[in-house]
């Protein structure tokens, strides 16, 4: 089965339910322990679906959404610990390059190469990365500051590289040695390379947003869950609104 629709996928809750709560002519088919929002937002034909935490995760509900479901591509929304210097909490990122940074199957395979691929960085589809990029600048020229528990977040947009891994990095020391290792990556969490190599895989394209919600490091800036819902969900439902409005049609097509 092949259709426009297009896969909408979270690690939490509280983001996909405020897209959810967006859905218009909504059903639901559960699936191998998922449930899978069917509907329209934005005029375009979309599923929604939590994916869970880490890569295993993510690769499985994707392959869920391009095997079983037929989907025309994927966007990926959450949060991510910042790892460059210039990328803060609050800001926003838009992956234009994926990488497993604990994918190590050396000496066989050069370290982070996914074997018997050659490909260490899955690049994120060119129109796709575009078309939500635009999204996320203009969302965020209309709301450059959220308010969380009476301080002020300024927001930039920032594309570039993001890497995944099995582990929540919440340590100067790991951030470090990553900072180190990948000098360019922008931003560090725990599904967007393995949705990546799926979609890699079915050719079909993807897209990832995230929220930078800490620093990868010791120090717990903010109330995660406070941020989660006031700052990370409004962002995500905004700019995935103003993708599947504007943009979406032009990618795949508009069912009208």
């Amino acid at each position: 089965m092949q259709t426009n629709t297009i896969g909408i996928v979270s690690a939490m809750a509280e983001e996909l339910a405020a897209l959810q709560a967006q859905l218009e002519h909504s059903h639901t088919v559960t699936l191998a322990g998922r449930q899978f929002h069917w509907g329209q937002l934005g005029g375009q034909s979309v599923c929604l679906v939590l994916c869970g935490i880490g890569k295993v995760a993510a690769a499985s509900t994707a392959t869920l959404l391009l095997g079983h479901f037929g989907v025309a591509g994927i966007v990926f929304t959450g949060v991510a610990g910042g790892l460059a210097e210039q990328v803060n909490i609050g800001d926003v990122v838009v992956a234009n390059a994926l990488l497993q940074h604990d994918m190590n199957a050396e000496p066989l395979f050069p370290r982070w190469e996914i074997p018997l691929t050659g490909i260490g960085r899955f690049v994120a589809d060119a129109h796709w990365h575009q078309a939500l990029w635009a999204a996320t600048t203009h969302v965020l020229a209309e709301q450059p500051v959220r308010t969380l528990a009476g301080r002020s977040l300024s927001a930039r947009a920032y594309a570039g590289l993001v890497i995944s891994g099995d582990q929540f990095v919440a340590s100067a020391h790991a951030s470090s040695a990553l900072r180190c290792d990948l000098p360019d990556a922008l931003a560090v969490e725990m599904e967007g390379a393995a949705l990546a190599q799926v979609c890699h895989d079915w050719g079909k394209p993807c897209a990832v947003l995230r929220t930078i919600s800490d620093r990868a490091d010791d120090d717990a800036a903010v109330d995660f869950p406070l941020f989660l819902r006031e700052v990370a969900a409004v962002y995500a439902r905004d700019i995935v609104l103003r993708f599947l409005w504007r943009e979406a049609p032009k990618l795949v097509g508009n069912q009208g």
